[in-house]
């Protein structure tokens, strides 16, 4: 399984799961240039918003994981997943109180183009505001309601930029599911999003 640092870093994984919260100080040197990466990837979804720097969301999400009482990390890739989780519902709260304090609470209304171009990996959403990913948050957490796996695949995949490899060994599942499951987590997303939109008009 991997290299002498992955199985280092599942073994630390697996003794945090056992109750053991100083393999945290030993956990992070590790896994610090991977949660950077991650960092960067969400905040170019950002891109032209003024939001956390990476570092510090990078320390924010690490400061959010030490917290969790009963971590059940199963692995390299799913404490990958769920760090970038968690990096992403930084950024969402920060941007939330951002813009209610700006536009009162009022979201604007978001140009469907932008977010399906992103979901569709022809484009990304670093020109579109903060409210595409505001809405698109929203969408996701309906989409968590009806079908938990396809949004996880979500999670991984767009939001984390993980291969489907990876994502299939975060989430435990067959890569050939974790393609269908991206496929139609992707149309779902865009046929609500659509609804949402339309309603809202």
């Amino acid at each position: 399984m991997g290299n002498p640092a992955q199985r280092t870093v599942t073994r630390l994984l697996h003794e945090l799961k056992a109750g053991d919260r100083q393999a945290f100080s030993e956990l992070l040197p590790l896994v610090y240039d991977e949660l950077h990466q991650i960092a960067a990837r969400h905040r170019q979804h950002w891109q032209g918003e003024e939001t956390l720097d990476t570092t510090a969301l990078v320390h924010e999400a690490y400061l959010r994981l030490v917290d969790q009482s009963a971590p059940q990390w199963q692995s390299h890739p799913h404490f990958l997943a769920v760090a970038s989780t968690a990096m992403r519902q930084i950024l969402l709260d920060y941007a939330k109180r951002k813009h209610a304090a700006k536009r009162g609470g009022r979201h604007e209304r978001v140009p469907l183009h932008q977010i399906e171009a992103a979901l569709k990996g022809s484009g990304d959403l670093s020109e579109a505001r903060a409210e595409a990913l505001i809405a698109l948050d929203d969408s996701l957490r309906r989409l968590e309601q009806r079908d938990l796996r396809q949004s996880q695949i979500v999670e991984c995949r767009f939001f984390g930029g993980m291969t489907i490899q990876d994502t299939a060994e975060a989430l435990g599942i067959a890569p050939a599911t974790v393609g269908r499951g991206w496929a139609m987590a992707k149309a779902w997303l865009y046929r609500d999003l659509k609804k949402t939109l339309e309603d809202s008009a």
